[in-house]
């Protein structure tokens, strides 16, 4: 079965195939072409979203070295700021199109190396052409969302970043305040606490201050509200929403130990638009892989590889936790107390790193069979988001 990240590849040794690879600038792309290993390659450079230019170049690219109007275009770009529009501009235009995980790409490990734009395309090229003669593990690439489901994670993105421009304003208010010696324990109404606020010598703020601290608060008061907009736009899906992913985190939710930020996490980041096959698969998405190190007589664990999505990582470890407090007489909790929880900090804390994926892939198999973790409690009543 194809899907978003695998290209309907070709043997090119029956079919010709035009490999064509995209180092993406702000400004300017450069491109290179070839249509195969020992082939030197055709370099030019476009305008940064110029796709009429890019369509005339792959003409003058299957000219160049005589491949049919009809050839196949293989592409491939590194998952950056651009995100997928071009991936799916390209498919548009019947280019077949890879998106790489930057961070699999192979770099020569020499202290000084030469980089440029035309090396780094280069090199994408001759990994791109490697891949489609059939070395697969060449790089890891990226499974692309549909439009919609990239779209449905703009929610709680924001929601995210708006809490930590509120963190880091509320901390920028508490370090203004201690550099005149004032410490407040909380911030609920800072005008009306600044008019009680007394300097070391019974002085008032200085008026430049107070005014600074002013206007952070009204920015705090700002970002409260949108706060509280986002979280009511999403209780409202959790409640109403009928796509896939509004069903998984509903289904989540329906778990203790698990609430409505990590219901919906874990449904559009991770279970509401990926098909897992097994639990590896799992544990790689999340990063949650061990990553040893063995060379000759040498060998030592390097810690879990961290190569996947971030967002799942940290709050699966953060649930882990929960999970211990809130469903204690589940299988897993007690697995992690026979294994872990007489042991020190660092034992315990290397646990809950195995008990999150173990987690997870639980809550994969839930998921699919409707059969909750073992000895886990479902929340009693109506649910509310």
């Amino acid at each position: 079965m194809q899907t978003a990240t695998t290209p309907k590849m070709v043997n090119a040794a029956v079919e010709p195939v035009l490999g064509l690879a995209f180092e993406l600038g702000a400004t300017q792309w450069k491109i290179a072409f070839s249509p195969g290993m020992g082939q030197a390659p055709r370099f030019c450079t476009l305008r940064a979203g110029d796709l009429d230019r890019l369509q005339k170049e792959i003409g003058k690219a299957k000219a160049r070295f005589g491949l049919p109007e009809s050839a196949w275009v293989v592409s491939c770009y590194e998952a950056g700021r651009d995100g997928f529009w071009l991936h799916r501009a390209l498919e548009a235009m019947g280019v077949e199109n890879l998106v790489v995980d930057s961070a699999s790409i192979e770099v020569n490990r020499r202290a000084r190396r030469a980089k440029s734009d035309q090396l780094d395309v280069g090199k994408l090229l001759e990994m791109l052409l490697r891949w489609v003669g059939g070395e697969k593990r060449v790089w890891s690439v990226v499974r692309v969302p549909t439009a919609e489901e990239e779209d449905q994670r703009h929610l709680h993105r924001e929601l995210k970043r708006v809490q930590g421009e509120l963190t880091r304003l509320t901390n920028r208010i508490q370090g203004l305040l201690a550099t005149q010696g004032v410490v407040l324990k909380g911030l609920k109404d800072l005008p009306q606490q600044l008019e009680a606020v007394r300097l070391w010598n019974g002085a008032a703020l200085p008026a430049g201050l107070r005014a600074s601290l002013e206007r952070e608060w009204a920015q705090v008061v700002l970002l409260r509200q949108r706060i509280q907009q986002l979280e009511a736009e999403r209780r409202r899906l959790l409640r109403e929403g009928e796509d896939p992913s509004s069903q998984c985190a509903r289904k989540l939710l329906r778990l203790g130990a698990i609430g409505p930020t990590a219901a919906w996490l874990f449904a559009l980041e991770f279970f509401g638009w990926r098909e897992f096959k097994n639990r590896r698969q799992i544990g790689a998405l999340a990063g949650l892989t061990p990553t040893p190190y063995r060379s000759g007589s040498s060998g030592y664990e390097q810690g879990i590889s961290k190569a996947g999505n971030r967002w799942i990582r940290g709050l699966a470890i953060e649930i882990a936790w929960g999970w211990l407090r809130y469903q204690p007489q589940s299988q897993l909790s007690q697995w992690y107390q026979r294994r872990f929880g007489s042991g020190s900090t660092r034992l315990r804390k290397i646990g809950i790193v195995a008990l999150a994926r173990k987690l997870l892939i639980e809550l994969w198999k839930y998921l699919k069979s409707d059969t909750p973790p073992a000895g886990a409690v479902l929340k009693l009543g109506t649910l509310r988001a």
